[in-house]
């Protein structure tokens, strides 16, 4: 029925619109998300013997290319001892702090882009997946006879779940594609695209830049593993455009209401922030009904309500009784 139809498709429309983020709900799904994604992750068979196969392959294609630089870079960063340490702690811990950090930017900020941009993060996380089954990968630094230095190792640094005692917890050949560079790459397109301050967009820049170098340096992937991860991030990108219609940047920064949100809620259509969340809704009736009504006779604006419903109600002095009954309002009498 056209009735039932004109339902469905407001209700799906309303369910493509960006809406305003609840802080509960953000917290617990990425929470259950990660946790997801680390299981199927580590779940996915490791292949040793296929990962090191694939891994011969990308190293030939890129001497082919002529563009194996990755051992250079591993032996160069290694022997400047701080350089390489610091790298170590840069690749076990920025990967989450700086995800971390721009959500909690963004539903601050720009909360009606904030489902929007995460979607794009969880869609880039979701084809990786597949990617880490399809293909295995090892990386550089479990190549045989390559000569690759494992800086975790032999630096002994903490927190790397790639190499040393932790290794066991993580998938050691899932390399295609990395997500180092997948998260790095959407954070910095996030900060670039919607950052005010010109140092903030430059950092965005960096960031997915460092990430490329540190992720080399450490033999932790190739170089192609890196444009894995940004295919990925076009990816994320491509299903939120075509489920928003518009890449995340051009939603407005404020997301419609929720209902029941009341005052305070930001107004979409002008694209700023309603009034002060918790503001009186009696005193926006009082400067309602206080306007001005040329025809009905309603008391200017600033004329409290009661003193205006008791002159109404007033009753009639002698001299209003003398003069008989009073015109009906509206019928074109002067008062």
């Amino acid at each position: 029925m056209p009735g039932r139809s004109a339902e469905r498709r407001a209700a799906w429309q309303r369910l493509r619109s960006p809406r305003h983020p609840r802080i509960w709900f953000e917290i617990l799904l990425i929470a259950v998300s990660y946790g997801v994604y680390s299981l199927i992750r580590n779940a996915v068979p490791e292949q040793k013997a296929q990962a090191l196969r694939n891994a011969d392959w990308i190293w030939r294609a890129e001497h082919s290319l002529g563009l194996a630089f990755e051992k250079t870079v591993n032996h160069a960063a290694d022997s400047v001892g701080w350089l390489i340490v610091s790298m170590n702690y840069y690749y076990a811990t920025l990967h989450f702090v700086v995800t971390v950090g721009v959500l909690v930017w963004l539903y601050r900020r720009h909360p009606g882009r904030y489902a929007a941009i995460r979607m794009v993060l969880f869609s880039t996380t979701a084809v990786a997946l597949l990617g880490y089954y399809l293909y295995p990968l090892a990386p550089p630094r479990l190549m045989e006879g390559e000569n690759f230095i494992d800086t975790v190792l032999v630096h002994q640094t903490w927190g790397s779940m790639a190499s040393g005692d932790l290794k066991h917890m993580s998938n050691q050949y899932a390399a295609m594609p990395s997500m180092h560079i997948g998260w790095s790459l959407w954070c910095g397109l996030a900060v670039f695209a919607l950052a005010k301050a010109p140092w903030a967009r430059i950092l965005g820049l960096l960031y997915p830049t460092a990430t490329l170098v540190v992720i080399v340096a450490t033999a932790n992937h190739f170089w192609l593993d890196a444009v894995g991860g940004l295919l990925c991030v076009g990816f994320g990108l491509a299903v939120v455009s075509l489920w928003y219609g518009a890449l995340p940047h051009r939603l407005p920064r404020y997301a419609a209401p929720r209902r029941g949100r009341g005052a305070g809620a930001p107004d979409p259509a002008a694209g700023v922030p309603g009034p002060a969340v918790g503001a009186p809704v009696a005193a926006a009736s009082e400067a309602a009904v206080g306007l001005p009504d040329p025809v009905a006779g309603i008391p200017a604006a600033g004329v409290p309500v009661a003193a205006a419903s008791e002159a109404a109600v007033a009753p009639a002095g002698p001299a209003a009784a003398e003069a008989g009954p009073a015109p009906a309002v509206g019928a074109g009498h002067a008062p």
